[in-house]
């Protein structure tokens, strides 16, 4: 939420939960349809961050399928995003809002048409 706030404070309008072409059930987190730059924020427990992730110890095999899966489905839909011509860009929850903020808006500002006079 304080990355939305921050990007509908400085002027950004984009959709939140978008639906992806081409694959059933996911979404984008932030899309930006006009520059086609899609925002995923990934939560470290789920998405396996490298730095926070941790395995639980309670029915580990299980876990261990499950978020394998989740960092596979990433990868896959990154990919098909790429495919289309969009720009992905993923972030950790453990990252700094602004840190995020700034480069999403570059990255948006970068892929926009100039208007016409």
């Amino acid at each position: 939420m304080a990355v939305r706030r921050s990007l509908y404070a400085k002027g950004f309008r984009y959709r939140v939960h978008g639906r992806i072409p081409g694959m059933a059930r996911r979404t984008t987190d932030i899309a930006f349809l006009g520059p086609r730059v899609a925002i995923f924020l990934d939560g470290c427990f789920w998405h396996g961050c490298p730095e926070h992730a941790t395995s639980p110890k309670s029915n580990a095999d299980w876990w261990r399928t499950k978020l394998d899966r989740n960092m596979a489905r990433d990868r896959e839909t990154s990919d098909h995003l790429a495919s289309l011509g969009w720009t992905v860009l993923r972030f950790w929850e453990h990252e700094a809002t602004e840190d995020i903020v700034d480069r999403i808006v570059t990255e948006v500002n970068g892929r926009r048409k100039p208007r016409r006079p």
